[in-house]
């Protein structure tokens, strides 16, 4: 007998070990497959890519995918938000161990009541599993599973850290993932900054992102819960029921949808910059912190000042301008509109972009369009002379000339006022921006050793050969942009270095380490004495006057700025620009077509942009002087502001080398007659 209950116990216990080798073995099977809630640590949540203004307080832009996140600790969600939460889904959070069993029991009853799976009764640690790594169908599998990952959730994390995931992961609509992003599409606020009202809108969110969206059909239902949720705060003694009675009555604004875009032009080169290194999916999903180079406030007032006067220029037929403000110093762009208005539409209505259209919104002018710069060229050929001897004080003959040679068409060059001045010299001609004397400038620097010169300073643009240009690259021949030709006149403002423009200062991955950071590398281009005289040339008010006034939008008072402007032939484009030591500011007015404008110099028509924004800007900046250039006396009479006689320069100087003796015989240069040749004339009816 007792060998048979031995026996008995013997195959009883088998069984029983038998049973839970299978069950382990079945468990086991059954869960393989799926993530353990371990890998929260390992997982990876897709965070948008975000441009921010130099300070990382204006948002220019977000990159993303499907779902928009960024990741907050929860010290930096307020109490109310948790508590708003805890409320509205699950306010037995942190007593029970991770599945509450009274809110299965009574949501199994109501399901089998409907005959349907409807009523829930998940905790916010189900919730947490489910969002992450399982499909919400309802069934008896996928639940088995989110309650055995819930358990061992609930072991493995703090409450705090199981809570901090949550708000972290769970959908708002609207693409928005996390509260933060939540936060930041509908009140265009960081989370840490909601209040009372706001948070509950939040909380009440997440029951039906979709059905009770603030800009869908059903936005009194959101309220209706999200008072519902304020009175349950008051129930649990979170807040003071006077606190939800104020709440109910809040007012609650919402921001509308969109993908926020600054600084249209800047942000979306910025982005342009980001996707040649970096590929668009990756930058969807990596939570990058892009800090770039711009200043809000000098970009604000950059595009109203644009927007104003384009309507005023509108008269004289011009419909567009463009902006770029540059730190010579450092090489931020800390400014940059493209067109007149980014968001606007191509002006006349129904014109072809990119042929017959006078306003194209969309097109960034500042970094694609080549225009002719006109006389705001005309410093690098005088940059050019003074380096290669000539001297501030050498004297010219503005005088009717033609420079045509032999065998050439006529080239007989015209000055703005339709007058010739006889004598002048290189600093009254810069300074007046007179374009005859320019013309024989570039002639002595040499249209090569200019250009070679200027794509040194930053100016790309000009590919051609030499004898393409000619000289009539002194009055604009050459097509330019607008933001090499700010960073041209960079190297004048920080006397001799270029500084390439930077756009992004930093890059940060998602955990606040930097990946990225620009650096400062100036080169020496040119002397830092040619750069002091033509800074003190281009910044003597009273040596432009005769020109253009001693009010004009170039001066300003009680800061010294050099400037220079620019108008092309046919009046197609406009120019002003101009810089301190700090920064350099250039301004293009015109149109996209090359519809000529009506007969105004840049200075009446760029100049105000230019004039507007500078005296902004110059308040964020010390005021500097430019430092005045050495002065040294040279043995030619004609270098030091002498005119030895009825002249021209080729007559005393080897235009190859200006400080040498003089030519032998000046009637072999190809220009000593034409020029001897204009002055013969003008001396007919002019005496000195």
């Amino acid at each position: 007998m007792k060998k048979k209950i031995f026996l008995f116990f013997k195959i009883l216990l088998f069984f029983f070990f038998s049973l839970i080798i299978i069950g382990s073995i079945f468990l086991f099977l059954y869960i393989r497959n799926f993530p353990l809630p371990e890998k929260f640590t390992e997982r990876y949540l897709p965070q948008s890519t975000k441009i921010y203004d130099k300070t990382g307080k204006v948002l220019l832009y977000e990159i993303y995918g499907e779902e928009k996140r960024t990741i907050v600790s929860l010290k930096d969600i307020p109490e109310y938000l948790k508590q708003a939460v805890l409320v509205a889904e699950d306010e037995n959070f942190y007593s029970h161990k991770g599945v509450d069993l009274k809110a299965i029991i009574r949501a199994v009853l109501v399901d089998l009541k409907l005959k349907k799976p409807i009523q829930g009764g998940s905790t916010i640690s189900q919730q947490l599993i489910r969002s992450a790594f399982l499909t919400r169908e309802k069934t008896l599998r996928r639940k088995t599973k989110e309650v055995l990952a819930t358990f061992l959730l609930e072991k493995r994390y703090t409450k705090d850290q199981i809570l901090e995931l949550y708000l972290n992961q769970i959908p708002f609509g609207s693409n928005c993932y996390g509260v933060e992003s939540a936060s930041q599409t509908f009140f265009g606020k960081s989370v840490k900054d909601l209040t009372l009202e706001e948070s509950a809108i939040l909380a009440a969110l997440i029951k039906a992102p979709s059905y009770l969206s603030p800009y869908g059909p059903n936005k009194e239902k959101l309220f209706e819960r999200k008072d519902y949720i304020l009175d349950r705060m008051a129930e649990k003694g979170y807040i003071l029921k006077e606190e939800a009675e104020k709440a109910k009555r809040k007012e609650i604004s919402f921001q509308q949808i969109k993908n926020p875009l600054k600084a249209p032009h800047f942000t979306l080169y910025v982005v342009n910059l980001l996707e040649k290194e970096y590929k668009r999916e990756y930058l969807e999903k990596a939570g990058l912190k892009v800090y770039t180079t711009l200043d809000w406030e000098l970009q604000k007032t950059a595009e109203e000042i644009i927007k104003r006067q384009v309507k005023e220029n509108r008269k004289y037929n011009a419909f567009n301008a463009s902006l770029v403000a540059f730190s010579p110093k450092t090489g931020e762009v800390l400014a940059l509109v493209g067109s007149a208005d980014w968001f606007g539409t191509p002006y006349p209505e129904g014109c072809e972009i990119g042929k017959n259209c006078l306003f194209e919104p969309k097109f960034n002018i500042a970094i694609y369009g080549e225009r002719q710069p006109g006389s705001a060229f005309k410093p690098f050929a005088y940059a050019k002379a003074l380096e290669k001897g000539f001297t501030e004080k050498t004297i010219l003959w503005d005088v009717q000339t033609n420079f045509g040679v032999k065998g050439s068409k006529p080239y007989i060059p015209q000055n703005y006022d339709g007058k010739f001045r006889g004598p002048i010299s290189f600093k009254e001609a810069l300074a007046q921006s007179i374009n005859v004397p320019s013309v024989k400038v570039l002639y002595l620097a040499g249209i090569e050793e200019t250009i070679n010169l200027a794509k040194k300073m930053g100016i790309t643009t000009l590919t051609k050969p030499p004898s393409f240009y000619g000289l009539s690259l002194v009055l604009g021949g050459g097509e330019v942009n607008l933001l090499e030709m700010v960073t041209a006149y960079g190297v004048f403002a920080s006397e001799g270095y270029k500084t390439s423009p930077i756009f992004i200062s930093k890059i940060e991955d998602s955990k606040g380490n930097i990946i990225k950071e620009a650096k400062i590398t100036p080169k020496k281009i040119i002397s830092t004495q040619v750069c002091r005289k033509i800074s003190d040339i281009l910044s003597d008010n009273e040596a432009r006057a005769p020109m253009f006034g001693f009010s004009s939008p170039l001066y300003f008072k009680d800061y010294e700025v050099a400037a220079k402007t620019g108008t092309t032939q046919n009046f197609k484009d406009a120019w002003t620009i101009g810089y301190t030591p700090s920064i350099v500011v250039g301004v293009w007015v015109g149109n996209n077509n090359n519809a000529p404008m009506k007969k105004k110099a840049g200075v009446y028509l760029a100049g105000p942009i230019f004039h507007q924004f500078l005296e902004k800007a110059l308040k964020f900046f010390p005021k500097e002087k430019f430092k005045k250039p050495s002065f040294s006396l040279t043995q030619k009479p004609i270098l030091n502001g002498v005119l030895p006689g009825n002249h021209s320069i080729l007559f005393y100087i080897d235009k190859n080398n200006p400080l040498g003796p003089p030519p032998s015989n000046p009637s072999l240069d190809p220009q000593f007659f034409n020029w001897e040749k204009g002055i013969e004339n003008w001396l007919k009816t002019h005496s000195l």
